[in-house]
């Protein structure tokens, strides 16, 4: 079954995440067919923009825990939506949480509509945010990341663009959104290219730096037995055993 579906308007091609039985988690599949269908978008010249959005009530769950992709496919996805030659807008209506994070980070523009939460869970079930950390500490506030990666809080969109992980928000989503496409549809698909090339470089080179010692500390914490612990307990619903 299909996870991933394509929709394309107007030289925008929407991408919309469709797993609801794991509310959008990074499982193989996902990460697989996210990666084919930005592929897709990449070599295609009548797509100027791609839209990543969701179904359901979470644009994404994080890992999935009973299926997680392998760090590396993690970071190759991150990495290909940062070197897409197409601004990639993240259209959020729902809750985010871990690992998501790390897609918004990776999108060139991120807006959100009400209802919409994040939290860094990571910490609360043993592990740490690594890998996603390529995209996000290039670009948003080192003191609100640090309060929440450490704390794994529940915060809202408003939080989100005074940290700068969203762009903006507002009680619809859609209303955010179309004066960003409405923009990238009047701009030239050169122009586009070559200016989120001058935006992305910097994010790049955290990658080039950073990505095989983020990807073997996300792969030696998530099998340590504190971790085996944390997403037990949280499969099973109860609090992990450090919890005081």
């Amino acid at each position: 079954m299909t996870v991933v579906h394509a929709a394309h308007d107007r030289a925008v091609t929407t991408l919309t995440l469709d797993s609801p039985a794991n509310r959008n988690a990074l499982s193989a599949v996902l990460v697989g067919e996210l990666a084919d269908a930005l592929t897709r978008c990449g070599k295609d010249d009548g797509v100027r923009a791609v839209v990543l959005t969701h179904t359901g009530n979470t644009f994404c769950a994080g890992a999935d825990l009973r299926d997680p992709p392998h760090p590396d496919a993690l970071v190759g996805l991150l990495r290909q939506i940062v070197e897409l030659r197409k601004p990639v807008v993240a259209r959020v209506t729902g809750h985010v949480r871990a690992g998501g994070l790390g897609l918004l980070g990776a999108c060139d523009i991120a807006v959100a509509g009400e209802g919409a939460s994040f939290a860094f869970t990571e910490v609360r079930i043993g592990v740490a945010p690594a890998v996603i950390s390529l995209t996000l500490l290039p670009r948003t506030d080192p003191r609100a990341l640090a309060r929440h990666y450490l704390t794994g809080e529940r915060f809202d969109a408003a939080e989100a663009v005074r940290t700068g992980l969203l762009t903006a928000a507002g009680p619809d989503a859609d209303e955010v959104l179309a004066p960003v496409l409405d923009g990238v549809r009047r701009s030239s698909p050169q122009a586009l290219a070559e200016t989120k090339a001058l935006l992305t470089a910097k994010v790049l080179e955290t990658f080039d730096r950073d990505a095989a010692g983020l990807t073997a500390l996300s792969a030696r914490l998530f099998s340590s037995a504190q971790a085996a612990e944390g997403m037990t307990a949280f499969l099973e619903r109860r609090d992990a055993a450090w919890v005081v």
